[in-house]
Order: C-alpha cells, then structure tokens, then sequence
C-alpha cells in the first residue's frame, strides 16, 4: 500500500505564490508515475501536472501552463507543485496521485490512471 501526504496549502491572495508537497514512505518511488490534480466544490477532479519518473518531461493542464511547475526528488521520494501568480480560480483540494509504472498506461491526465491518493491539501486563493 502507498501512502501519500500532501502538505503546502492554505489562503493566499490573488497573485501569491504556494508551495505544496506529497511525501511517500514508498522506498521505489522512482517507479511510480506521479500527477497532481484539484478538485473545486461541485466540480469534476481536473489535471494539473504530471511528470515522469526520471523527471525529465512534465505535463500541465492548459489552466496553469506557464504558472505551476512540478518537480520530483525520487532520493527524497517527494513530489511538488510551485504554484506562482495564483488565481482565485485555482481554489481546491489539491490531491497527489501516483501509479506503478508496471500498470501505467500513459494517460497522464485522466484520473483513473492512478490507483494511490493522498488526502488532498486545501488551496484558497482570495481576491
């Protein structure tokens, strides 16, 4: 079983800068595929970012391109998000997921690729 915690969120303004961490007792982290979603109250759980795990390519979804920037340290088995010039919009509960590379299909944005959670970290962004 994964275990993963999420740690980083809280209330900022419009503009403010956030960063958030998922943490993993895993020791293989290195083969996990790990992705960074949000979810809105009364909306869908959306892609934020990706990346492999040799973290050379990372992935963004359209709504935060040039504003978040995800990282991994597989020595460290942690995984962030740098979220800079943050918008009221971009307010949720920000969840860490990761999958086995052993199942990993590739579909880095869909939600149903990952089988490990975390809790989920609030992010409120005022205006």
């Amino acid at each position: 079983q994964v275990q993963l915690v999420e740690s980083g969120g809280g209330l900022v303004q419009a503009g403010d800068s956030l960063r958030l961490s998922c943490a993993t007792s895993q020791r293989t982290f290195s083969n996990y595929a790990m992705a960074w979603f949000r979810q809105a109250p009364g909306k869908e759980r959306e892609f934020v970012a990706a990346i492999r795990w040799s973290g050379g390519s990372t992935y963004y979804g359209d709504s935060v391109k040039g504003r978040f920037t995800i990282s991994r340290d597989n020595a460290k088995n942690t995984l962030d998000l740098q979220m800079n010039s943050l918008k009221p919009e971009d307010t949720a509960v920000y969840y860490c997921a990761a999958e086995p590379l052993t199942n990993y299909r590739g579909s880095f944005w869909s939600s149903h690729e990952y089988r490990y959670w975390g809790q989920g970290t609030q992010v409120t962004v005022s205006s």
